[in-house]
């Protein structure tokens, strides 16, 4: 059963928060510049509408500092006391350690802010077009990746100024359509909305218009190992999240513009997990070749038999086609474990937990926030 989080905006909300510890508030904001804090009751604890009245488009409290809370509005970036929202000053904290924070706009610049201070310690200007999503790597606080409607990704390290890598995923996304687009089929080219990194450190995901959620692992070296996708989404993906505090760091929850919500295990994906992957086909490789050996040693000792008639080898060969449709079956790639139909477009989703029970909260294009449980897994 949904909950609905009601009267914290007049407009529609564009993005979610949440603080560390037990107490775990919630912040939102909306367009007009609004920004409301919750409790994980649902009960409002503070609202703001802040100068200017540019739309909040993200907000994250300081890892290290929970009565921090920062937000983009415009071209600024604001730090509120979330229990006293009326005072605010310009910076903000996105890494682990809350010594750096990361801002993205719409020149693709994005900017590195030292704290405390504030002080610009690097503009990185790569990106071509809106520079939509950054994160920081866990356990790498000076590795950030970046990623943008120019549909490229980037990963940085900060002591230079030039990326250490950058995948264009409309080439990647060209390169597999090739082999599968039907004649006269299209996607949306994959501008990307949103990137999440799982607490590994070593696995990247982004959410694009295609459709799709890419995938991407980072190796020794900060290297770009190997990249693939998962078909999450009948029209855009807008939004894509690792979660923390489920039975393993590859769940990742998605959400799009065709009103469904999505929870994955990614564990077993070829990026994810290529060693079980190869075991697989190494597996598959033996038996094919100890099949062989058989039917081979079959044959032989068959030579003195008839040869078979036209109509027993084409019964044969309908046999084998049958065997090996079978196990096309069996490998098939799984669908998510857990489907939602939101109804609405997805802004923001916030995976949390709320009293203790794996939740998530979706902002769509209302004025309220959606709640839903993930008891179920």
């Amino acid at each position: 059963m949904a909950r609905q989080w009601c009267e914290g905006h007049s407009a529609s909300i564009l993005c979610v928060g949440r603080a560390p510890g037990p107490e775990g508030l919630l912040a939102s904001g909306s367009e007009g510049g609004e920004v409301t804090v919750w409790s994980q009751e649902g009960t409002i604890i503070g609202h703001v509408i802040l100068p200017g009245e540019d739309d909040s488009t993200s907000v994250v409290f300081s890892p290290v500092a929970p009565a921090q809370l920062y937000v983009s509005h415009g071209d600024r970036v604001s730090v509120l006391d979330p229990r006293n929202l009326k005072s605010t000053i310009n910076a903000l904290a996105l890494n682990e350690t809350g010594s750096a924070l990361a801002v993205a706009d719409d020149s693709g610049a994005v900017r590195v802010l030292e704290l405390p201070g504030g002080k610009a310690c690097r503009t990185l200007r790569r990106h071509t077009n809106i520079c939509s999503s950054v994160a920081f790597r866990p356990h790498r606080p000076n590795n950030l990746v970046s990623a943008g409607l120019d549909m490229q990704v980037m990963l940085w390290g900060l002591q230079k100024t030039r990326p250490l890598w950058t995948l264009n995923l409309q080439d990647a996304a060209e390169e597999e359509d090739n082999h599968q687009q039907r004649p006269g089929q299209l996607f949306n080219p994959p501008l990307i909305h949103c990137a999440s990194v799982a607490t590994c450190g070593n696995i990247l995901g982004c959410a694009a218009e295609d459709g799709r959620v890419h995938l991407m692992r980072i190796g020794s070296g900060s290297k770009l190992e190997q990249q693939g996708a998962v078909k999450a989404h009948s029209q855009g993906a807008s939004q894509a999240h690792f979660i923390s505090f489920l039975s393993h760091p590859y769940w990742l929850i998605t959400g799009g513009n065709d009103g469904q919500v999505a929870l994955w295990d990614l564990s077993k994906h070829p990026v994810v997990a290529p060693e079980a992957i190869n075991k697989s086909q190494v597996t598959a490789a033996r038996r094919k070749k100890g099949k062989s050996k058989a039917k081979n040693k079959e044959q032989s000792q068959e030579k003195v038999k008839a040869p078979l008639t036209d109509q027993e080898e084409k019964e044969e060969a309908e046999v084998e086609d049958g065997a090996t449709a079978g196990v096309e079956e069996v490998t098939e790639k799984s669908g998510p474990k857990l489907r939602i139909s939101h109804g609405d477009k997805v802004n923001w989703l916030c995976p949390t937990e709320l009293k203790g029970q794996p939740s998530v909260v979706v902002a769509d294009q209302s004025s309220s926030l959606t709640v839903y449980s993930l008891t179920q897994l």
